[in-house]
């Protein structure tokens, strides 16, 4: 498996070594041009690094609490099983719905820290952030923003292929990286091609560093070592 046997040794190798513009950089070049999520979703705090393996969720707009159709109340549809169905270092990531509402908050924190998981990442918001920045839990989201989901949105369905506004697909299992740079996805069958290729660009711009602040130009860098 090359430099890491384990998942667990793959997110700390992540985490350690990379950031998400190698990893984007290196996914272009294979061919997997629209990987990084929309920009809107960011860190809640600048220094949170996001690796694990995705539990995908989809959001839907409603009105009110009430599935006319079984007459059930349902104030966040699927959310509470998804969010019990979490597993160790997984990330639960929503999308589908408006961004208008916040998609998690402290409760949902907590729980999924109990559960080993790895971070969460919404096409929304998320609320509670005092809470949420009292745990070391990485989320992203469009920011911070207190309005409930529950008589606007509902969760409908998870562990499921699920799409972004900008078309990025995410399927459960798929390899997320995250960071002050964005959210990056990585297909499943790509990630040890892409993975590998990542920590040779980022011991080569180590190297281009070293020979630009011993003086060498940027031309003359570019031609030596091929990267910039």
């Amino acid at each position: 498996m090359g430099r890491w046997s384990t998942d667990t040794e793959l997110f700390d190798l992540m985490k350690k070594s990379l950031f998400t513009a190698l990893v984007g950089d290196v996914l272009d070049t294979m061919g997997y041009t629209r990987q990084f999520l929309p920009p809107q979703i960011r860190p809640l705090a600048s220094g949170m690094v996001l690796a694990g393996r995705a539990m995908t969720v989809l959001e839907a707009d409603c009105c009110g609490v009430d599935v006319q159709s079984s007459g059930r109340r349902e104030p966040f549809g699927l959310m509470f099983e998804a969010l019990d169905d979490l597993k160790k270092d997984e990330v639960y990531i929503c999308a589908g719905g408006s961004p208008t509402y916040a998609h998690w908050g402290g409760l949902m924190t907590l729980r999924a820290t109990h559960l080993g998981a790895a971070g969460a990442v919404m096409h929304g918001y998320s609320r509670d952030t005092h809470q949420v920045l009292s745990f070391d839990f990485p989320v992203f989201s469009w920011g911070t923003y207190a309005q409930d989901q529950g008589p606007r949105g509902r969760v409908i369905d998870y562990r499921c292929p699920i799409e972004f506004l900008n078309g990025v697909r995410v399927e459960s299992g798929d390899l997320l990286f995250g960071d002050l740079g964005g959210v990056v996805v990585v297909p499943r069958s790509a990630e040890k091609e892409a993975v590998e290729k990542a920590l040779a660009k980022a011991e080569g711009e180590n190297l281009v560093a070293r020979a630009i602040s011993q003086g060498m130009s940027t031309v003359e860098a570019f031609a030596t070592f091929g990267i910039m």
